[in-house]
């Protein structure tokens, strides 16, 4: 048997991030791959669906920094230990180092044992926020196990948090549902439209590269940019998408099956990324329906792409459009990035992932 879990992501339900999704794909379903309880926060307009076993709380007030922080997390707190009954709970694991729903979560179950999960937002909201620093230091030390999905974040962790016992870091990557590995969506023959089809699909937050890709566009020959992203965030490119008078299509903010359709649709995915990513598993979903990868060789993309996708510098217009041309017109780059592509994501399934977590369970619990 596995160890019941008990997890909190402190965002509201229907975020978008590469962390919702693994906490849904790991958590919640009729057959979970790993037993919880798991929690997120109520959003403003009900889902129309919720999954099974997710469960969601009304704790309004979530913050950062100061006093409001530490009344957001005595919410959260309350909050859970009303919700979970101690002696049917074997471990935590503990969605993020930092944010609010770790340090409640450890409050409302201080005798479990605590697994934590590194992602990259918690490397970058610690280097920007003290609060956040100290609350990613505290949970580093009390923490039973980390767990890093490359060895790129294990290096920026200890980083900022330098006195963690080493010994307690165990690389488990992440992993994408077994399902599109094996039964992708089919992906028709390319037409020959002249022009290379581009896709970026994700949150437009700063440190995802968007304003870069975009003034790198004019530049590129031949190419037509679709953006798949929260409608609210497209809306606040229109100022730049004017400025420097580049058309995109906005394909609205996808489901995530909607949006495994959507990659036969491209040549290629774009991932401008200017700081991190603790893995890349927009990427990964790419590859294994057969989508080729452009990327900027930071941290964690490096490591879960390395040959398997082609490394461009997005931070340098004539580069980028030097390998975009190279792209479409070298006979036979596509095809053997797609294959390569392939053999990367297959790697990495996501029942693997929930295994080696199931089994750091059962060695702490």
């Amino acid at each position: 048997m596995s160890p019941l879990v008990a997890t909190a992501l402190d965002m509201p339900f229907g975020s978008a991030g590469g962390s919702v999704e693994l906490l849904l794909d790991l958590y919640t379903g009729e057959n979970p791959l790993i037993p919880a309880r798991a929690f997120m926060l109520a959003s403003q307009t009900p889902p129309p669906r919720l999954p099974a076993g997710l469960e969601l709380m009304t704790v309004a007030g979530k913050c950062l920094s100061g006093p409001p922080f530490t009344t957001y997390v005595n919410a959260l707190r309350r909050a859970l230990a009303q919700r979970i009954d101690p002696s049917s709970v074997d471990v935590l694991h503990l969605q993020h180092l930092v944010f609010g729903g770790t340090p409640a979560l450890i409050r409302a179950l201080p005798a479990h044992p605590r697994i934590a999960l590194v992602h990259g937002t918690d490397l970058l909201f610690a280097e920007a926020h003290r609060d956040q620093l100290r609350v990613l230091q505290e949970t580093a030390r009390l923490a039973d196990a980390i767990v890093v999905p490359t060895g790129a974040m294990a290096d920026r962790l200890l980083q900022l948090a330098p006195t963690t016992d080493r010994r307690k870091i165990t690389k488990i990557p992440w992993g994408i549902p077994d399902h599109l590995l094996t039964t992708p969506p089919r992906r028709p023959a390319r037409r020959s439209t002249g022009h290379l089809r581009l896709l970026y699909a994700g949150r437009l937050t700063s440190e995802k590269g968007i304003e870069t890709l975009l003034r790198a566009m004019p530049v590129a020959q031949a190419v037509e940019l679709s953006i798949a992203a929260p409608r609210h965030q497209f809306h606040g490119l229109t100022p730049l998408l004017r400025l420097l008078k580049v058309h995109v299509h906005y394909l609205g903010w996808l489901s995530r099956p909607q949006l495994w359709r959507t990659f036969a649709d491209h040549d290629a995915l774009l991932m401008p990324s200017t700081t991190l990513e603790a893995m890349g598993l927009v990427a990964l979903e790419a590859q294994a329906c057969g989508l080729p990868v452009l990327y900027q060789p930071v941290p964690g993309l490096s490591d879960t792409l390395a040959t398997t996708g082609l490394a461009t510098d997005f931070t340098n217009p004539a580069a980028l459009a030097q390998d975009l041309s190279r792209l479409h017109s070298t006979p036979g780059l596509l095809p053997a990035l797609q294959a390569a592509g392939h053999t990367n994501a297959a790697r990495y399934p996501l029942t693997t992932t929930a295994a080696a977590l199931n089994d750091l369970g059962k060695q702490l619990a």
